[in-house]
């Protein structure tokens, strides 16, 4: 729980998260506190990930402060400041409970900070921060590393830090790794989790993409790129592969008169991503509509690409929900990594651009709504 008026971007779930100061990275203000209580699992430790921490500088850190304590043995690590910051980046506590205190008087300057923790189970942690996008835990050079794991904490996606490519290209290695995770599709933001990747040689240009809540930047050459890779990806090639949909319906169809007089329909088939002019739509005056998709039997479904027509209209969906049956008569809403409530899915924002949504967990189904 976080309780206090100087608490900005705060993801906080019982095995990790991502917690910053009001503001970061911008000035943090005066005369504010936040105090942040963490709690892991019984029978675990935490490890918090210091991924920056500026505060203005004063003695004994006496007019802008974080302070770190462990009420179970007593134990309290700081002050920290910008004149008295943490020794090692990552603190490793042998407590399944700290308490996390900020405070600021007046001041003129300091981004704040930005921390992250995991509990004992995730040691290879991760930690992002305007000059620190390599994740921590590594036993060798990383450049001669051909793949590697990162544990990811709960809450990257709306840290502070860029992105540069997509899930196809990759990604430069400057970007904001946990983030990067996010956008590709491989972890879900609210839960986290261990990250597969590998840095290969870079690529001339990252381009932009939509992906999973995240906009990521169109990039120049780097000398390197990250790579992610999923675990089935590891045992069978073709998870990445397209799903082949055998037949199509839908709630309704649109009929438009053409400037000729002749009628036109949107049908459900033409809804596949590949279709040429125009695609599917319901009935303007529809009030729920849906479309769906037959797999012919049941299939892992890792995540879904929507498109709008820009045909002649400029028509796409902005958002929607998922429901998936393995009968075609029990539906069951998809609820994502969470589980408490349906799922909505940021869709597009214009006709002509792909956008990607990975489902975490995958669902089993032969009919998607």
């Amino acid at each position: 729980v976080s309780a206090g008026n100087g608490c900005g971007h705060t993801l906080l779930t019982p095995h990790s998260g991502t917690l910053s100061s009001k503001n970061y990275p911008g000035t943090y203000p005066n005369h504010t506190m936040c105090c942040w209580r963490l709690q892991a699992p019984p029978g675990t430790s935490l490890l918090l990930a210091f991924g920056d921490v500026d505060l203005e500088s004063s003695e004994h850190c006496a007019h802008s402060s974080l302070l770190l304590a462990d009420p179970q043995t007593g134990t309290a690590y700081g002050p920290y400041c910008r004149n008295s910051i943490p020794s090692a980046p990552l603190l490793v506590t042998n407590s399944s409970s700290v308490t996390v205190l900020f405070n600021s008087t007046s001041h003129r300057s300091g981004r704040g900070l930005l921390l992250s923790y995991a509990t004992s189970r995730h040691p290879g942690m991760g930690a992002s921060s305007p000059g620190m996008q390599t994740p921590l835990g590594w036993s060798s050079d990383p450049s001669l590393t051909m793949c590697f794991s990162v544990y990811c904490p709960a809450g990257c996606k709306d840290i502070h830090g860029d992105i540069w490519g997509n899930p196809s290209q990759g990604y430069r290695d400057t970007s904001v790794l946990c983030k990067a995770a996010v956008h590709a599709g491989v972890i879900a933001d609210e839960l986290g989790g261990q990250v597969t990747l590998s840095r290969e040689k870079g690529i001339t240009l990252y381009e932009s993409a939509f992906a999973n809540g995240l906009r990521s930047k169109r990039g120049s050459l780097s000398e390197k790129r990250l790579i992610f890779h999923k675990v089935c990806c590891l045992l069978s090639p073709a998870c990445d592969d397209m799903l082949e949909v055998v037949a199509f319906n839908a709630s309704s169809w649109w009929h438009e008169l053409d400037v000729l007089g002749q009628d036109r329909a949107w049908v459900a088939e033409r809804a596949a991503l590949s279709t040429a002019g125009h695609s599917w739509a319901a009935e303007p005056s529809a009030k729920a509509a849906w479309l769906e998709l037959d797999l012919g039997t049941r299939r892992n479904v890792t995540g879904i690409i929507t498109k709008g027509s820009s045909e002649q209209h400029d028509y796409y969906v902005t958002s929607y929900h998922v429901s998936s049956s393995r009968d075609g008569k029990n539906w069951r809403p998809y609820r994502g990594s969470s589980g408490q409530e349906d799922k909505v899915f940021e869709g597009n924002a214009d006709s002509q651009e792909e956008v990607s949504n990975a489902f975490i967990p995958p669902m089993v189904a032969r009919y998607i709504r």
